[in-house]
C-alpha cells in the first residue's frame, strides 16, 4: 500500500521523536489517536518502520574513535565477497557498511573506543579475509554530521 501525505508526515516526525506518545502525535498530526495508532501499526507491519531506537550522544558515553576503512578485494567473487560481508557485519564494531562501485569494493564505518580495540577488528575481520587485497583506514578527527532521518516528503 502507497503512503498518503499523513503517513509521510508521520514518519517525519517519528524520525525526529519516536519517544511521542500516541496521543501527542495525533494531535500534532490532526488525527484522533485510534486512527493514529492504526497507521502507525499498519506502516509498522508493512516494514516501513523498522524498529524504534535510541540516539546517544557519543560525547557523553566516553572516549570513541569513528573510523572509514575503505576495502579493496582480491578477486571479484560473489562467494567471496558474501563471505566477507557476512564476517564484517556480525561484526559489533562496524556499524554501517556499503558495497560500493569503483575502485574500492566496500565502505565500512567502524566504531571503537581504542586504537587497541581497532587493531582486533583488523586482526579479526580484515587480516582474516585471504581474499583481501588492502584497505585504507581513515580516523574521523571530528563528527560534523550524523543525521539517520530519510526525506520522506512530508
Amino acid at each position: 500500500m502507497a503512503l498518503d501525505r499523513i503517513d509521510r508526515r508521520i514518519l517525519g516526525i517519528l524520525q525526529q521523536d519516536a519517544g511521542l506518545t500516541n496521543q501527542k502525535l495525533a494531535e500534532v498530526i490532526g488525527l484522533s489517536p485510534p486512527a493514529c495508532l492504526k497507521r502507525v501499526k499498519r506502516m509498522t507491519d508493512q516494514g516501513y518502520i523498522r524498529r524504534q531506537v535510541v540516539l546517544l550522544d557519543p560525547e557523553r558515553i566516553g572516549p570513541l574513535l569513528h573510523i572509514v576503512v575503505e576495502v579493496t578485494m582480491e578477486r571479484d567473487r560473489k562467494d567471496l565477497y558474501q563471505r566477507f560481508l557476512g564476517r564484517a557485519t556480525a561484526h559489533a564494531v562496524v556499524k554501517q557498511c556499503y558495497q560500493v562501485t569503483g575502485e574500492i569494493d566496500f565502505v565500512l564505518i567502524v566504531v571503537v573506543p581504542t586504537m587497541e580495540a581497532y587493531d582486533q577488528f583488523c586482526d579479526e575481520v580484515l587480516y582474516a579475509d585471504d581474499n583481501l587485497r588492502k584497505f585504507r583506514t581513515l580516523v574521523s578527527r571530528f563528527r560534523n554530521k550524523f543525521d539517520t532521518a530519510l526525506d520522506v516528503g512530508a
